[in-house]
């Protein structure tokens, strides 16, 4: 709760959502030139969501679905949205925003909307913004959503990148309410001295012709694995033990953590770091990938729709992404 205001940020509602078409690790065989073996031994990777261009799953498609299952949860209506805040890097055009075509397609008509690109850290940068809007009294009701589909974006023929990443959306839905189950504290950084390490580059990708149709964007993802995999470990468990001494917590009081889905090794070693034993960490990497900015939100949504999250439980998000950037979160569960 704020101080000043009274007012505390509570997650009231969660959604997710991702295409029909499933890509499984036997099917990338037939595409490039890699093993089932090989990339579950590396990544954990079992399989991925793939959409298609000509079935209404554009990237605001996604969003849309997501936002409104996580509205029905809470009980509002996009009528009641006062803002839409949506982490991407691969929205439907150059602009407008495409949170701007969510908030046109769930007609969610008194909504201001913006988007945010802070690659797979979308929706933490996101629901930091959600976090203060409500604290400092300018919104009362915030959707947040995180959504992309790295697909449009991928060389098919990078063996060592084109097998990590799937499509796919998840949302929460963020109100004023009164403690003590709020989101506690949202922490983000970046390094942009690092940016080498993961972007996009210009020209198109190719695209193998049992995917399509993708209609890919004019620039593909560049990625130097082992870099990532050191800088990424390291920044979320620095900023992770950062989160919860400023709530007087430690990796013992976490109830779940929620990890960015990009890979089980990365998983791994956070949760060793952050002292949060695997039985309490959440992962569902090996049916989507790595679906970026909709990787923790469609993480929660699953959790708390299976039950494994409760009332009261503390639960600790975090994530890495291009810039680089990263973020976490501390949430006392409110739903």
């Amino acid at each position: 709760m704020d101080a000043k205001t009274g007012r505390a940020p509570v997650i009231i509602g969660t959604g997710s959502a991702w295409p029909e078409r499933a890509v499984s690790n036997l099917d990338l065989q037939n595409i490039v030139d890699t093993s089932d073996e090989w990339i579950t031994r590396r990544t954990g990777i079992r399989q991925r969501f793939i959409a298609r261009a000509d079935q209404n799953e554009e990237t605001s498609d996604l969003a849309a679905s997501a936002s409104l299952a996580a509205l029905e949860m809470a009980g509002k209506t996009p009528a009641d949205l006062d803002m839409i805040i949506l982490g991407t890097v691969t929205g439907d055009k150059p602009f407008p925003a495409c949170a701007c075509l969510v908030q046109d397609k769930i007609k969610a008509k008194k909504a201001a909307a913006f988007d945010i690109s802070a690659g797979c850290s979308g929706f933490i940068y996101s629901l930091s913004m959600a976090q203060n809007l409500i604290k400092a009294g300018q919104c009362n009701t915030v959707l947040v959503i995180g959504v992309d589909r790295i697909s449009v974006m991928l060389d098919w023929k990078d063996r060592a990148n084109c097998v990590l990443f799937g499509d796919g959306a998840g949302a929460v839905v963020v109100a004023a309410g009164e403690g003590p189950e709020k989101i506690l504290s949202t922490h983000i950084r970046s390094d942009g001295a690092c940016w080498d390490m993961l972007y996009g580059e210009y020209g198109a990708p190719y695209v193998h012709p049992s995917l399509e149709p993708l209609q890919p964007k004019p620039f593909h993802v560049v990625m130097e694995g082992n870099r990532v995999f050191k800088k990424a470990v390291s920044s979320m468990a620095s900023l992770s033990h950062e989160a919860l001494k400023a709530n007087n917590l430690t990796g013992e009081d976490i109830a779940l953590l929620i990890p960015h889905q990009a890979n089980m090794r990365i998983i791994t070693a956070l949760a060793e770091r952050v002292n949060v034993d695997m039985d309490r960490v959440y992962t569902n990497i090996d049916r989507f990938g790595n679906t970026s900015s909709g990787s923790i939100p469609i993480a929660l949504d699953e959790a708390h729709r299976k039950g494994v999250i409760q009332k009261g439980d503390h639960v600790l998000l975090v994530t890495f992404g291009a810039g680089p950037t990263w973020g976490a979160s501390v949430i006392s569960w409110g739903i």
